[in-house]
């Protein structure tokens, strides 16, 4: 019998086995092994402890043994005895096959033959690696084809489009952006366009199931065989690599191309994919897209183009520096080839009768140059004005509009727009010949406004790229006497009132007030006293006195000293409110101080205008705006335009109006020939700005010439004879000829 603690084989009992194992290790190795294990080496890496030796017993301490096996071990262990036990399972059922198979098994150098022969596989060999490379490459597709996904993110450039601005008639005025695309709908497009290039490009493209293995076959062989590529491609295939892949000409490419357009084909409908492929494809001379192709070689939207001219569009895709016709008599003579095939290839397809075909016997030629409408010195000014606008009224992002296809249709009447600008150079180079020094720090701002509130054209510096901020719509210097017209509405419109708290009494175009120069400004309690302890005294122009005189007069014969005194009756608030309502911005109103009568306020042209025009309007104002639609790829885009509203009272706007009259017969009686002519002159006392503002057939006509040097100050300087003299007025004078009467 054996002894106690000892096996019948010899070996120590489990139990001992265990006992060893369960006793802990003294408490100072159990320091030192936390302490090695926490240690840092030279590298400052933890150090990693030894694993203990393991135990040489079996049973739990095997167990325990496996469990310290790393991961790939023990994962390594599971596949094979997963395998093992698939071999199990599925041996029994395959065996029948082992002998077909053994034969399948080329054998080299075969067996019972001599020679070459030997090494030729037999014909069971030779059917069998081939069926084994159709399944292994059936295989192959259709995981390939499961697991290619139709990327989320377009190419950049796919999705950007330009921005193009019109004239208010209608007609391309500028673009913005990098890309010349404009996107169309499919349904915007005339069928025979689409066909056209349908019969040039894929004519089975509503049938086929997105590739063409012919083309991709030939690809591949010319790319292989002879290290060039070729196309071949459906329009399907041309689509997907023009918005999801780059352009290099690579078997992979070619791979990825194939497998996204055979899944695209069967989530997208073919006129989407039609309609996109038109919008994105190369078309020459700059553009992307039908759209701007058809605007590019014939000057027209896509919508009025005929089958000859698709035609000859189309014959762009195949290459536009080979078939361009402008470009050279060879080029001519390949795009005339091209396009008398494309059209009688839309009649072996059904798209085309012979009848219509015949129609088509002269070669349409494209234009010379395709009609780019880029930004231009002073249309830059009309661009910025028509994009802050667009963004603002149209609830635009800077993002989105960034992105573009946006068709901006703004106000602006090219006709005014050129006779402004030419009058305003023409006074720029007559100042640079009579004033050089002072001629190089003048500024021209000028704008014209509708009636109704339509900008119709501004002169905002000599060129946007050397001077960015634009004159028309600068709050830089005051208004001066011009501003006086707004006192005389103020009186007009509330009355005045003589005592404190007391009933308004009523002001016409007759009431009189003294015209004297230095006349004292009082208040119901006496004479106002300035933060200096001065009374506050009111001056005209050169100091001329005009005795007692009526505010229609004093309007017409431009007298400061009446309008100071009627603005502290009336009450600066009131006068603030009424030119505020009557176009002029809160934030360019000067203190509430008797200086406010008298034009301490600093307006922009455009507001200027703005503001005379709602004298001509009955006293109905409308906010100035510059774009009057907005559509994107053809589709209308909600645009907040402003609402007319009661500014002044009809009569009040009437007597102003016809002071006004008064003011240009006065002033300039050969000139005042226009329909309901009427304007003003307006001087600051420190000669640091001069001004012009009138209406003439529901129009009105704001011109500011004023000096200052940009590199030191933003202070006005004093004109030294830039304004002309009152003989020659070079505000009037621009004046006139912009609203046709100079």
């Amino acid at each position: 019998m054996a002894e106690s603690g000892q096996r019948s084989d010899g070996r120590e009992d489990d139990d001992s086995a265990r006992s060893e194992e369960r006793q802990p290790p003294k408490a100072d190795e159990t320091l030192h092994l936390r302490v090695d294990a926490l240690r840092a080496d030279a590298t400052m890496q933890l150090r990693v402890p030894p694993s203990p030796e393991p135990p040489a017993a079996g049973g739990r301490a095997e167990r325990r043994r496996s469990a310290r096996l790393p991961v790939h071990s023990r994962a390594t262990g599971a596949a094979t005895a997963a395998l093992d036990r698939l071999r199990a399972t599925a041996g029994p059922r395959l065996a029948p096959l082992a002998p077909y198979a053994r034969r399948l098994k080329p054998l080299y150098p075969r067996p019972g033959r001599t020679g070459w022969r030997r090494w030729i596989p037999s014909w069971r060999q030779w059917l069998g690696s081939t069926l084994s490379g159709f399944v292994l490459l059936g295989l192959f597709l259709v995981v390939a084809y499961e697991m290619t996904d139709i990327p989320k993110n377009l190419n950049t450039f796919a999705t950007q489009q330009d921005n193009v601005y019109f004239w208010s008639d209608g007609t391309p005025m500028a673009r913005t952006g990098w890309v010349r695309r404009q996107d169309m709908p499919l349904k915007d497009i005339p069928e025979q366009v689409r066909w056209a290039v349908l019969a040039a490009e894929n004519a089975s493209f509503y049938s086929d199931p997105g590739i063409s293995v012919k083309g991709i076959s030939r690809a591949v062989w010319r790319t292989i065989g002879e290290g060039d590529t070729e196309g071949g491609s459906t329009i399907t295939q041309q689509y997907v690599k023009n918005v999801y892949l780059n352009q290099n000409q690579t078997l992979g490419r070619k791979f990825t191309e194939a497998m996204i357009s055979l899944k695209l084909d069967n989530k997208m409908s073919k006129d989407d994919i039609l309609e996109g492929y038109l919008n994105t494809s190369w078309f020459g001379r700059g553009t992307y897209g039908i759209q701007r192709a058809s605007q590019a070689y014939y000057g027209k939207d896509v919508s009025q183009l005929n089958a000859g001219e698709a035609a000859v569009l189309a014959s762009m895709l195949k290459g536009a520096a080979l078939y361009d016709p402008t470009l050279s008599a060879a080029n001519h003579k390949r795009a005339v080839a091209r396009w008398s095939w494309i059209l009688d290839r839309m009649v072996d397809i059904g798209k085309l009768t012979p009848a219509q075909r015949a129609r088509y016997k002269t070669f349409p030629e494209p234009l010379r140059a395709g009609r780019v409408y880029d930004t231009g010195k002073q249309s830059d000014y009309l661009v910025e004005l028509a994009q802050q606008y667009a963004k603002k009224a149209g609830h635009i992002s800077d993002r989105d509009f960034d992105l573009g296809g946006y068709q901006i249709y703004t106000t602006f009447d090219r006709k005014r727009e050129t006779a402004l600008t030419d009058a305003v150079t023409k006074a720029r180079k007559q100042a640079e010949r009579g004033h050089a020094g002072a001629a190089k720090t003048a500024h021209y701002g000028a704008a014209s406004v509708a009636a109704d509130g339509r900008i119709l054209a501004v002169y905002g510096g000599p060129d946007h790229r050397k001077q960015g901020y634009n004159e028309s719509n600068a709050a830089t210097v005051q208004a001066g006497s011009a501003f006086l017209p707004f006192d005389y509405a103020a009186g007009l419109e509330h009355g005045v009132r003589k005592t404190r708290g007391g009933p308004p009494t009523p002001v016409t175009p007759e009431t009189v007030y003294d015209g004297d120069d230095g006349v004292a400004v009082t208040t119901p309690e006496g004479p106002y006293w300035d933060r200096s302890g001065r009374k506050v005294t009111a001056h005209n122009d050169g100091n001329k006195s005009y005795g007692q005189i009526t505010l229609g007069k004093a309007l017409a014969q431009s007298v400061n000293t009446p309008f100071m005194q009627l603005g502290m009756d009336t009450g600066l608030d009131k006068v603030r409110e009424t030119a505020v309502a009557a176009g002029l911005l809160d934030s360019s109103m000067g203190p509430q101080v008797p200086a406010l009568t008298l034009g301490n306020s600093t307006p922009s042209a455009i507001r200027m205008a703005s503001g005379y025009a709602t004298f001509a309007a009955a006293g109905m104002h409308t906010e100035p705006y510059s774009v009057r639609r907005i559509t994107r790829n053809g589709a209308a885009v909600h645009l907040s335009t402003p609402a007319p509203r009661r500014a002044v009272g009809a009569q009040v706007a009437e007597d102003v109006s016809q002071a006004l009259a008064d003011s240009l017969r006065t002033t300039h009686p050969a000139a005042a020939s226009g329909p309901a002519a009427a304007g003003k002159a307006g001087t600051t006392e420190d000669d640091t700005a001069a001004w012009y503002a009138g209406t003439s057939a529901s129009v009105s006509t704001a011109v500011v010439v004023y000096r200052m040097d940009l590199a030191k100050s933003l202070e006005p300087l004093p004109l030294k004879g830039l304004a002309g003299t009152s003989a020659d007025d070079v505000p009037y004078g621009i004046w006139a000829h912009a609203m046709g009467l100079g």
